[in-house]
């Protein structure tokens, strides 16, 4: 039960993230390729990837980052449109929550094919870097998101 809220937590915080993020510059996609040129800087220092590993792994980096962008964009789309909809008639939860349930499974299977592409080009340990460094920047990115609210925008650097 205490995953559960854990994930939906992060769920919503990551939709509002992005929400955010594109309610700064909708059509400036560079505010996304900076983003994710930032994080790809820090798996690649901190899971310590030589030269060859990142020739090999950023396009694989970069596809699955697109494809997880472009599945939260779709969503955030979705419940704007539902609940900008809330004032016309009743919620449709049962939707909802039928989104919410496929956004978590289209997110996993994203995951796992990003998962099986990566574990043939990395080794185990250099993997297991990854992901730690990965679920790290996260983790600071929703701690930076709390500690400045939704509707600042992104801190200075």
């Amino acid at each position: 039960m205490k995953m559960m809220k854990y994930n939906l937590f992060v769920l919503l915080s990551l939709l509002m993230f992005s929400s955010a993020l594109y309610a700064n510059d909708a059509s400036n996609p560079s505010i996304i390729d900076d983003m994710h040129l930032q994080k790809w800087k820090v798996l690649v220092s901190e899971a310590q990837l030589t030269p060859k590993e990142i020739e090999l792994v950023e396009p694989v980096f970069m596809e699955y980052e697109n494809a997880v962008w472009d599945l939260h964009k779709k969503n955030r789309e979705f419940f704007q449109s539902a609940f900008k909809n809330k004032a016309k008639g009743k919620l449709n939860y049962a939707e909802i929550n039928d989104r919410y349930a496929d956004f978590d499974f289209q997110d996993a299977q994203l995951f796992k094919s990003y998962h099986y592409k990566l574990r043939k080009l990395l080794q185990p340990e250099t993997l297991f870097r990854y992901y730690h460094a990965e679920r790290e920047y996260k983790r600071k990115l929703l701690r930076d998101f709390q500690d400045r609210g939704p509707h600042d925008g992104p801190k200075p650097q």
